[in-house]
């Protein structure tokens, strides 16, 4: 679709505010939780990131699509997102070995979304009222038909998403006859780049469905336990509480990240709370109180865990404080062989501060 064909497209968010622009990617309509995303490339890894099941994704980058679609660089079997909002959408690519425009890219992913949009207004919006629900249309412009339709629109906070978006089959990711570990993966929605970590460390890993019991995994003798990102509502996720307190009764050792770091402070009695507006993107300031040092990460998460529940916690340690607003970004047990961090350490295309924590996850199966 050239850039001159392009229909009207609207946007609705909860609170009644209304943005007109052109529409790309699916003609049609969807709903879902609005966010924005503060990186400045990668948009491909932000679609295929499963963790954004369920959301309409704000890119703050002004320009979206020049660099086209790599199927190499995808981190899933393909976009996961529910629509997307643009300022400039290109319609041709710039980089020669890449496979398809965004727009083909899009249409086939049957993804709507809506371009020419005022985003740095919109996310100040978003900053100041807080993540609600929203949704876009091509097909429609009558507000009362939009209204009625965003209603049917679940609320992010409680919904369990994860099984949604989990393998339905156990698979295998490694060399097995060269591996030194066998690691059993809880996939809660994980990203392929989670998986290439491991593997490049040495790791023959098994992925299990989200609702894989203990048992189940235990069966196929790990040398450890990895608890994956995802969406949705961690309170809602019982079955997946209940299999990291398995883990964890046995000692053995385990590393959640992002959605798993919420599971393992739940699996503790933490808490975890739905955040105003979630942290999203590649620059986020974390300090790691153990070393000192700070660490410049990828992150995407709508909830948090609870900080003062973690730090009364006799067996709990916070190890990472995200140095924007003080929240948990990581915590150690210290009666357990167990770790975890809210952010992206496999974080693809990057930055790459936080990788040290495979090794410290190898460390910790080593011993």
């Amino acid at each position: 679709m050239k850039h001159k064909e392009k229909l009207p497209a609207y946007l609705l968010l909860e609170d009644g505010s209304l943005y007109v622009g052109r529409a790309i990617g699916k003609l049609g309509t969807k709903g879902g939780e609005i966010c924005f995303n503060t990186g400045m490339t990668g948009y491909q890894e932000i679609y295929t990131d499963p963790s954004y099941y369920g959301q309409i994704i704000v890119n703050t980058t002004s320009h979206i699509g020049n660099y086209g679609v790599l199927d190499d660089e995808q981190e899933s079997d393909r976009p996961k997102i529910s629509a997307l909002v643009v300022n400039s959408f290109s319609d041709i690519y710039s980089r020669q070995k890449a496979d398809h425009d965004l727009q083909h890219y899009l249409e086939q992913a049957n993804i709507v979304g809506i371009c020419d949009i005022d985003t740095r207004k919109l996310v100040r919006h978003i900053r100041s009222k807080g993540a609600m629900n929203a949704i876009i249309s091509s097909e429609t412009s009558d507000r009362n038909k939009l209204k009625e339709m965003l209603a049917e629109v679940p609320s992010m906070a409680g919904l369990e998403l994860s099984t949604e978006v989990s393998t339905k089959q156990e698979y295998f990711i490694g060399n097995e006859q060269n591996a030194t570990r066998r690691v059993a993966v809880l996939d809660l929605g994980i990203k392929s780049s989670i998986l290439k970590n491991l593997s490049n460390k040495n790791c023959f890993c098994k992925i299990f469905p989200a609702r894989a019991t203990y048992q189940e995994m235990k069966s196929w003798n790990p040398d450890g336990y990895f608890i994956s990102n995802g969406p949705g509502d961690p309170g809602a996720m019982d079955y997946a509480v209940d299999t990291v307190r398995s883990i964890l009764d046995e000692n053995k050792p385990l590393f959640g990240i992002c959605l798993g770091h919420q599971i393992l402070a739940r699996a503790n009695h933490i808490s975890t709370y739905k955040m105003h507006h979630g942290h999203r993107g590649l620059n986020h300031p974390v300090k790691n109180l153990e070393t000192g040092k700070s660490e410049v990460t990828s992150q995407n998460h709508g909830f948090s865990v609870n900080l003062e529940e973690s730090e009364r916690a006799e067996n709990i340690k916070v190890t990472h404080i995200n140095l924007n607003d003080n929240t948990v970004a990581g915590i150690t047990m210290l009666d357990k062989k167990a770790f975890s961090v809210q952010y992206h350490p496999e974080s693809s295309p990057g930055p790459h501060d936080s990788n040290y924590l495979f090794d410290q996850f190898i460390d910790l199966m080593n011993k």
